[in-house]
């Protein structure tokens, strides 16, 4: 975080950063925010998804959203690979990392914070994930449908839809897939869309090319290439 935030003291025209913390260790991770944030500047907060297999829904690590929400800066969950208790399947044919298992993991990690009712008790969270919502926008009837019912006995106050419009903030990360693009606008409004490019997985390059060709109003394309970010991360 000293390093990252020495670089954007170089360039302030050029750099935002977001402060990577400790989870497994909560209330050192929670200082750490709070440093990150006030002192050097930083934006937000990302986290790569799952600590050891344990993950963020567990109420031991809800300080760290208490301090996100009080410091009104999102937290990104970023992929990681599946973890132990989850990998096995995925293996054999290759699927275990950016191709799909990224996806599948944190997109079960957001899932399991909705149910859990983290946005219950902290409805001010912003939480970012990336590659268009890891595959979340494409489920929502079948969430709000299937998971609202089990979700309700547990006492969730909203639908998963209302969380995911109201809490969600995805990026594009290399889905250069317009009709998946214009399914989350339609899903999630492009208020919540921001731009990213995944590298190295993708080329900016590309990722520029996409943001300019692809079939949404100029107003929209503005939000999403940079509008939403100076918003959301106070820039």
């Amino acid at each position: 975080n000293e390093q990252l935030a020495e670089a954007i003291r170089r360039y302030p025209t050029r750099f935002a950063g977001l402060a990577a913390v400790a989870p497994h260790d909560p209330r050192g991770a929670t200082k750490e925010m709070d440093r990150a944030v006030r002192r050097l500047g930083l934006k937000g907060v990302i986290v790569n998804s799952h600590t050891r297999g344990e993950m963020l829904d567990d109420p031991k690590f809800w300080e760290i959203f208490e301090a996100a929400e009080a410091l009104n800066v999102p937290i990104y969950i970023h992929p990681n690979t599946p973890p132990r208790e989850m990998i096995a399947p995925f293996l054999p044919r290759g699927l275990d990392g950016a191709i799909y298992g990224f996806a599948v993991e944190t997109g079960l990690h957001l899932l399991r914070i909705i149910v859990a009712g983290v946005f219950d008790r902290f409805p001010k969270l912003r939480v970012v994930v990336g590659h268009l919502g890891e595959g979340l926008p494409f489920a929502m009837h079948r969430l709000n449908d299937h998971t609202y019912r089990a979700a309700a006995r547990r006492g969730l106050k909203r639908t998963p839809l209302e969380y995911l419009k109201e809490n969600l903030l995805v990026t594009t990360s290399g889905n250069w897939y317009e009709p998946a693009l214009l399914c989350t606008i339609l899903a999630l409004g492009a208020d919540n869309i921001l731009f990213a490019v995944d590298w190295p997985y993708e080329p900016n390059t590309a990722g520029m090319a996409f943001l300019k060709k692809i079939s949404i109003s100029d107003a929209d394309r503005e939000k999403i290439a940079h509008g939403n970010a100076e918003r959301i991360l106070r820039m």
